[in-house]
């Protein structure tokens, strides 16, 4: 599905973007200085990973080892207590760990969530921003592990939730 976005992105050769990495930051550079541009790619993005889409959250930035993405407070999203659910806010933490990985990993590495925590330190509401941060080496041989922290902070930038997602990572075969 990747591939034929990037197609009509640009007229790059599929043989340079063979992983989801490199077409997530291809397409971040192409669509994202554009007007409409994180709009369109978040869209596009949500169309890809379905259950993330769920979320209708925006991607406002991502930069190599870094991604921020902002979730609007509205009714799907909420519990009985009128704030954001907890597994909406873990899934905005996982969402931003997720960008920030696959823009800072080397060509051909395979990517999965082993494990997943995060700390609950206030109410969620209102509009949240969620930034990733993640450092990989250059090159990556063997199997590994590598944690990537996301913090989630509401509007007054207040953090609201810690979230720590452990990636398996592994050179493609």
């Amino acid at each position: 599905m990747y591939a034929n976005w990037c197609a009509i992105a640009d007229n790059v050769p599929m043989r340079l973007l063979d992983s989801p990495a490199d077409w997530l930051v291809h397409l971040w550079r192409r669509l994202s200085p554009w007007p409409g541009g994180k709009w369109l790619f978040s869209f596009m993005l949500a169309r890809a990973v379905p259950y993330t889409g769920t979320l209708r959250a925006q991607v406002l930035a991502v930069a190599p080892g870094y991604a921020c993405v902002a979730l609007n407070d509205r009714r799907r999203v909420r519990n009985h207590l009128r704030s954001i659910h907890a597994l909406a806010l873990a899934n905005l933490g996982e969402f931003a760990s997720a960008l920030s990985m696959m823009s800072a990993a080397p060509r051909g590495l395979r990517m999965i969530v082993t494990q997943l925590s995060i700390d609950y330190l206030k109410k969620a509401r209102g509009r949240l921003t969620a930034e990733g941060r993640s450092q990989l080496p250059a090159t990556i041989t063997t199997e590994t592990e590598q944690m990537v922290f996301a913090d989630i902070r509401d509007a007054s930038g207040e953090v609201v939730a810690r979230v720590a997602v452990k990636w398996l990572l592994r050179p493609r075969a």
